[in-house]
């Protein structure tokens, strides 16, 4: 127990000294905003950042064009497993027309594995499929949010795309000899909205409109929707899908229209729960003078960590960065690249270093944890 004290002792100073170059590290990413998949000068400043320093082995481009891999090693305090391989991750995509407003710039600070497109692609689900996390024990990462917590109830999400094909006419002179596209579009998105009066209390359905017609006198000959369906577990997205695709399908026969239903990403499924590193990552943060609230808030965003919690044990808190703006707006990402976000950000790098060597130096917590991960992946199998 004292020795893994002093190991705690040491990453807070680590990372105390390192705090200027982290602030201009994270500066750098928040100012150059790149959307999903093409986040080249992000991934290009976070690998020299790791390749500066020679006890790295960094691979750019690592499995995906924007993500990198960098090992160090050997980890532990003598008394752990040996061999154990633990993860940090990253983000570093950007929304579109608002920049970090999520605050990905932050959490480039305190990982080793960089994933790439969480906004929008689902870049970690890429890497599962190539192998990224075949020999990675245990995987920690952390999210800037509207509080600390060290776990939320993040759901399920898949998105859909709905295009519907009409035919083009004079909208005044020959409306008969058309086949309105706009029709069958806004049936649709009020056929969802009808809908939402039957679902259950923790289903979520939402989109827009992208495309809707060219000109008042032309009857739309092309539109699309966009919509994302949400549930807390993934087993109950495929309800939720066949409910939805039934509201498409009523607007195209409706109106004469063509339809096409496409699902253009990976779905993101719900985040396993892990108790016993939530309470280790609690006690660390604790004692770095974190607050948890007795209730954590009602929370519905989804992220493509909760693939990799299905696969490997995990755990994924959320952190306060000072601000009462809400994530996703303006106001977020001017929040993001604030100074004051860097002393909430690097609180909570430590406490999620603390709790990994708390895993990593103790068998019986390490065993504990992965308890924890066989038994919530029965219960959502239930």
């Amino acid at each position: 127990m004292e020795k893994r004290q002093q190991m705690k002792d040491a990453l807070q100073l680590c990372i105390d000294r390192r705090k200027d170059e982290l602030h201009s590290l994270s500066r750098d990413i928040w100012s150059r905003p790149e959307l999903a998949g093409n986040e080249t000068h992000a991934h290009d400043r976070l690998v020299r950042y790791f390749s500066q320093d020679q006890t790295w082995t960094v691979e750019s481009h690592y499995k995906l064009p924007t993500a990198f891999r960098a090992c160090w090693g050997p980890v532990g305090g003598g008394e752990g497993e040996p061999g154990l391989n633990v993860g940090f991750m990253c983000e570093y995509d950007a929304l579109p027309g608002i920049g970090h407003a999520c605050g990905h710039n932050l959490i480039a600070e305190i990982t080793v594995l960089g994933t790439p497109a969480e906004e929008d692609i689902g870049g970690k689900i890429d890497l599962i499929k190539a192998g990224a996390f075949a020999d990675i024990d245990l995987v920690f990462m952390a999210h800037p949010a509207q509080q600390d917590a060290s776990c939320l109830p993040c759901v399920a999400l898949d998105e859909v795309l709905v295009k519907y094909h009409g035919k083009a006419s004079h909208a005044s002179a020959y409306p008969w000899e058309g086949v309105n596209a706009l029709d069958a579009a806004v049936l649709a998105y009020n056929n969802l909205s009808a809908l939402r009066q039957q679902l259950k209390p923790e289903w979520r359905l939402h989109g827009i409109i992208k495309h809707g017609g060219v000109k008042p006198n032309i009857i739309p000959a092309y539109t699309e929707l966009e919509f994302y369906l949400r549930t807390p577990l993934v087993k109950d997205l495929c309800d939720l899908k066949a409910k939805a695709e039934a509201c498409f399908r009523a607007a195209a026969v409706a109106t004469g229209c063509q339809v096409e239903i496409i699902y253009p990403a990976h779905a993101y499924y719900n985040i396993l729960p892990n108790a016993t590193l939530a309470n280790l990552y609690e006690s660390n943060g604790k004692a770095l003078g974190i607050q948890f609230p007795e209730k954590a808030a009602n929370f519905s965003g989804s992220t493509d960590f909760g693939n990799v919690s299905f696969i490997v044990p995990g755990i994924h808190p959320f952190f306060y960065i000072c601000t009462d703006a809400v994530n996703h707006t303006e106001e977020y990402t001017e929040a993001a690249g604030a100074e004051k976000a860097q002393l909430f950000t690097l609180r909570t790098a430590k406490a999620l270093a603390m709790t990994a060597v708390d895993v990593v130096c103790c068998p019986v917590l390490l065993r504990q944890v992965r308890e924890d991960f066989s038994l919530a992946k029965l219960k959502q199998e239930k």
